[in-house]
């Protein structure tokens, strides 16, 4: 068992109410954070501590060479007042595979979840009661080493804040306009797209503003090396309805194996609609529209869940996707994942963690 002290400013010390009802996503923050220190071969020094800046020596390996990887996960507040997680081992075990390929210490199921459960319980008045608002969890680890040597970080830095947010659709689900990125791309092969690191993410943004100044809502990238196959959206996985058939890009080692693209794939299944995960061309998406058997597209992540796509912008041409509305199957997505995270639907996958 960890030992994990507690440092609290009573005299200062947040409520929702301070908040507003407009959250939005990540504004706000609770008043706590938990860190730990990384020395020596092992973690150590876990605290809870009031929320603050953090310090950092000048040349600290975070500052110089990007050491740092993160996860993101939301605890829910059911309508008996329960509070939950989803799926938050799964998270864990993505934070790992970060660590591992950025060779950054890796963290323990037990510790990670004694952490989590100590940290929600001290915070549990900053998970919203609003109907769609939750919990956002960021656990971060970053190298700190102090000398500028470029070599495996022997110190690091796990840290966990939480920000209290707000339905990500504030009038219901919306189609989005997604732009055709055929210049830079999002990862390669050999490289750091396949799990979360901050890099990934600041290489990302120049190619989103050039669509966002485009009117389009986010990026739909390319693979590296062909540059014709699809592989993200924006930040998240995305999945495609073609003649009854669930199509979304395989895992070739670029893609972010997403918690919420495992679990819609799951539910797919379950519910006997058929998916196949492959490599699809943008061409053949385009076809696809043209022909009318591409009936609906989504893409999934932790903060929108599902996030339906009405348009696709390429090579200087607009294409409708259904008619630019919410299909019945994203609906569904939508609907059966955020009633298992809220507690409104039956969990029969096992996938929910009480706090």
């Amino acid at each position: 068992m960890l030992n994990i002290s507690v440092e609290l400013n009573s005299d200062n010390r947040k409520t929702m109410p301070d908040f507003g009802l407009e959250l939005g996503f990540g504004k706000v923050f609770s008043d706590l954070m938990l860190l730990a220190d990384f020395k020596n071969g092992m973690w150590a020094n876990h605290r809870i501590v009031p929320f603050s800046k953090v310090s950092l020596h000048p040349a600290s390996t975070i500052l110089h060479y990007g050491a740092q990887i993160f996860e993101g996960l939301k605890a829910y507040r059911t309508a008996i007042g329960d509070i939950q997680l989803f799926r938050p081992i799964e998270n864990l075990k993505r934070l790992n595979q970060s660590a591992d390929r950025l060779c950054l210490p890796q963290i323990e199921e037990k510790d990670f979840l004694e952490m989590l459960t100590k940290f929600i319980s001290l915070q549990k008045d900053f998970v919203p009661k609003t109907a769609g608002s939750s919990l956002y969890l960021r656990p971060v680890i970053f190298g700190n080493d102090e000398t500028l040597g470029v070599y495996p970080p022997q110190s690091a830095t796990f840290m966990l804040i939480a920000s209290p947010v707000g339905s990500y659709y504030k009038g219901g689900l919306t189609p989005v306009k997604i732009l055709v990125e055929q210049e830079d791309i999002r990862a390669a092969v050999g490289g750091t797209g396949a799990v979360k690191a901050g890099g990934n993410y600041a290489a990302s943004l120049r190619a989103t503003q050039k669509a966002i100044n485009k009117s389009y809502n986010q990026v739909l990238w390319l693979d590296a090396k062909h540059k014709k196959y699809i592989e993200e959206v924006g930040a998240m996985n995305v999945f495609f309805v073609i003649d009854n058939t669930v199509v979304t890009p395989a895992l070739t080692g670029s893609i972010l194996p997403g918690i919420t693209r495992a679990s819609c794939i799951e539910l797919l299944k379950y519910k006997g609609i058929k998916v196949e995960e492959k490599q699809i061309s943008i061409k053949d998406i385009v076809s696809a529209i043209k022909n009318k058997t591409l009936t609906e597209s989504f893409g999934t992540g932790t903060a929108a869940v599902v996030a339906p796509i009405g348009t696709i912008g390429y090579q200087g041409k607009d294409y409708i996707i259904g008619g630019n509305k919410i299909g019945c199957i994203t609906q569904e997505l939508y609907d059966t994942l955020t009633g298992i995270q809220f507690g409104n639907v039956v969990d029969t996958f096992g996938w929910s963690y009480k706090i």
